[in-house]
């Protein structure tokens, strides 16, 4: 099993990070302030990052910088979609690792964190010291589609609630029909589609749910912020021409990589993480065999924490 997460800590350093005249980004530094620094890349888009996620790294050695991407979190305006794209995602990642004054960094990124670390690593491969993945994605649409209706096949009555929150003569395009629900003004009609998007995505990620990976079962911001800004990336093919993760891989070679993925990830299932190792065989795949999509299981946080304990070693 090796290892579980390091104990809790606070960070040492925080703030808010003007972008342009309407966003702001929040940061937070902890660990060692001399030491390796790893960059932390949350999911969704729209998640946030947790006090958990600090967890992941040897606070002795490593500089541990998380963010809340534009919109998400704690970052402002929340749920904001405007000016909203992976481009920009990419040049505040950059723009927060110079306003640090780190020279280059790990980069760490689950779920739509992966896709955005392997974008950021084809923008800037100089500026990544190694990648650790979990959870592969890379924007396709046929993962797109997979999301929408393919995960039926394993979680068909979390599929029923979450096609149930629209009505049937709209079920033909669930992504319009709840893209155009989330981005109304109107709490009465953007938080009930929130809440079912939220929870149908939680109920597919773990193989078993436990106090720790328990599904979304209130109806938050948080969870509007997530589904709102998600639908969003989904419905712009996440600003990326098609196959773009993988045509570019060329840029990332030599640049070490891991990726971590649960042999039981319905929400980003494992042949996206082949499909890469395929085309980039100097990308090594670790497959947890008892693990889900959530970083929190078990074996897939074992996992993270002894690649991070191991690449120690190589810096």
């Amino acid at each position: 099993m090796g290892r579980d997460l390091y104990p809790e800590i606070a960070p040492h350093a925080t703030g808010m990070l003007a972008l342009d005249d309407r966003h702001s980004m929040y940061w937070e530094v902890s660990g060692n302030p001399d030491g390796v620094p790893v960059v932390f890349l949350h999911g969704g888009p729209g998640a946030s990052t947790m006090p958990a996620h600090r967890r992941f790294f040897d606070p002795v050695y490593y500089r541990i910088v998380l963010f809340d991407q534009r919109g998400a979190g704690r970052s402002t305006p929340g749920g904001e979609l405007t000016d909203n794209t992976t481009q920009h995602l990419l040049a505040d990642i950059e723009r927060l690792r110079v306003s640090l004054d780190i020279e280059s960094w790990i980069v760490f990124g689950g779920s739509w964190g992966s896709a955005l670390a392997l974008a950021y690593g084809q923008a800037f491969p100089e500026r990544c010291r190694a990648l650790v993945l979990r959870g592969l994605f890379l924007c396709r649409d046929e993962e797109v589609d997979w999301f929408l209706h393919g995960m039926r096949r394993f979680f068909p009555e979390a599929w029923r609630r979450f096609a149930m929150a629209i009505p049937e003569p709209e079920r033909g395009d669930l992504l319009t029909a709840f893209h155009r629900r989330l981005a109304d003004p109107d709490p009465s009609v953007h938080m009930p589609a929130a809440a079912a998007w939220s929870r149908y995505e939680a109920a597919c990620s773990t193989l078993l749910p436990t106090a720790e990976t328990g599904t979304t079962t209130g109806v938050s911001t948080g969870a509007w912020r997530l589904a709102r800004i998600e639908a969003h990336y989904f419905v712009n093919r996440f600003f990326l021409k098609a196959d773009a993760l993988l045509e570019n891989v060329g840029r990332l070679r030599g640049i070490p990589t891991v990726i971590v993925q649960g042999r039981y990830d319905v929400v980003c299932p494992v042949i996206s993480a082949d499909a890469l190792v395929q085309a980039w065989p100097e990308a090594r795949l670790e497959i947890v065999p008892d693990a889900g999509h959530s970083a929190m299981e078990p074996g897939l946080r074992a996992a993270l924490v002894r690649e991070m304990d191991a690449l120690r070693l190589e810096q």
